[in-house]
């Protein structure tokens, strides 16, 4: 699908394709909006104001407003001296970090800023990320809240405070090759190339994007400027409980990316499992069900809690590759298996390679584990054969003016 840009003022003049805007020096400011009607002609004025005469722009919007967002900001560009664009999107996929990348798909500069829609990012510093990433010969600038000259006054109250320096602190710690000289990750004001980035390799959810572009397609030279965080101008912030579990819920998909650190988050979720399957076990003996039955009753627990686990902490990228019916089967089936093979395996190697009754059960607990990881991930999360999963595409370009 195309991207249309327009040039307020010129109704009549020819589309101009968000392909053949590039030119030297010029940057695309992508600004993911939810609601900011409030705030959206204020943002735009204040980028009128600061960029322009430095440095050539346009602006896009990734809309997955409920409101009348993208009606105002058609009437705010009408005084805008550069292009702006509207993408709306009927289902907003990967939340605020989602709206991110698909602004990057469409933007048309050498360089990119990403920023918040709310005024608390000031548009004067847009050209100085700009700038910095060519004296440096960067491919991220990263505005910080947290070195010598910037500040997070805007943030709001104690609570907020707390909650931004621990996840700063815990994503720093669960990454820290990937996020060496980046002070403030979770920082959502910052300056990419173009050619830094492949948005096909992002995998957003919820609204750290800067994470996500670190962790997963980190430029090789990364700098950073000094930012003031600005009092929101209008409306309330985003921020919930709801977004800090899809936050965490993102960490654990990044740190589990690889192959050994996913079998690592296997092994520490079928560890877990233990709890509610002698939970379940206590119960249905108490309740007096012989042990045997008991036994293979409660392992179902276990068998349900580890896969409800497993779905949305280390595959839920993959959940479209099979129904919900049919990875529960193949799950469960792999995970009875283990119970089955356990015991021969047991015996051979007791009775063949003379091991004792301790260190034979040991190795058959650990190769069964590696099996079960393996058919788990080959038979269960990956694609079949030929199938391709393409995401429908749920956006709608609307011109600004």
């Amino acid at each position: 699908m195309s991207h249309e840009h327009t040039v307020p003022g010129e109704l009549g003049d020819p589309v101009v394709q968000a392909a053949e805007v590039p030119e030297p020096g010029a940057v695309t400011i992508v600004v993911p909006t939810f609601n900011e009607s409030a705030n959206v002609r204020r943002l735009l004025h204040l980028i009128t104001e600061s960029v322009p005469a430095r440095l050539p722009c346009e602006v896009v919007f990734v809309d997955d407003s409920t409101d009348d967002t993208p009606e105002v900001i058609r009437a705010a560009a009408e005084d805008c001296p550069f292009p702006v664009t509207v993408l709306h999107r009927d289902e907003p996929v990967g939340g605020l970090g989602g709206a991110v990348v698909e602004g990057l798909r469409a933007a048309g500069s050498d360089w990119i800023v990403v920023m918040d829609g709310d005024c608390q990012h000031p548009p004067s510093l847009v050209p100085e990320l700009v700038a910095t990433g060519e004296r440096a010969h960067a491919g991220l600038v990263v505005a910080s809240r947290y070195i010598k000259g910037g500040s997070r006054a805007g943030l709001a109250g104690s609570y907020r405070v707390a909650v931004s320096r621990g996840a700063t602190w815990l994503t720093k710690s669960l990454f820290p090759r990937r996020l060496h000289g980046i002070s403030d990750p979770m920082s959502g004001f910052f300056a990419i190339r173009r050619s830094a980035v492949t948005a096909d390799v992002l995998k957003p959810l919820g609204y750290k994007i800067l994470l996500e572009l670190a962790v997963r397609s980190r430029p090789r030279q990364v700098t950073e400027v000094p930012f003031v965080f600005q009092d929101r101008f209008a409306g309330e912030s985003k921020s919930s409980a709801q977004e800090g579990l899809r936050f965490l819920r993102h960490l654990v998909g990044l740190r589990t990316a690889s192959p050994v650190a996913r079998m690592v988050g296997f092994g520490l979720i079928g560890a877990t499992g233990f709890v509610p399957n002698l939970l379940a076990l206590g119960a249905l003996t108490a309740a007096g069900m012989h042990y045997v039955p008991a036994e293979i009753l409660a392992n179902q627990f276990g068998v349900a809690w580890n896969f409800l686990l497993i779905e949305h902490l280390l595959f839920r990228d993959r959940r479209s590759h099979r129904r919900w019916w049919d990875r529960v089967g193949r799950f469960a089936l792999l995970a009875n298996a283990d119970l089955v093979l356990r015991i021969p395996l047991i015996a051979l190697f007791v009775d063949r390679f003379g091991m004792g009754a301790l260190s034979a059960t040991a190795l058959a607990l650990v190769t069964t584990f590696v099996l079960r990881f393996v058919g788990t991930e080959a038979l269960v999360y990956l694609p079949r054969r030929g199938r391709t999963d393409a995401p429908a595409d749920s956006r709608t370009a609307r011109r600004a003016v």
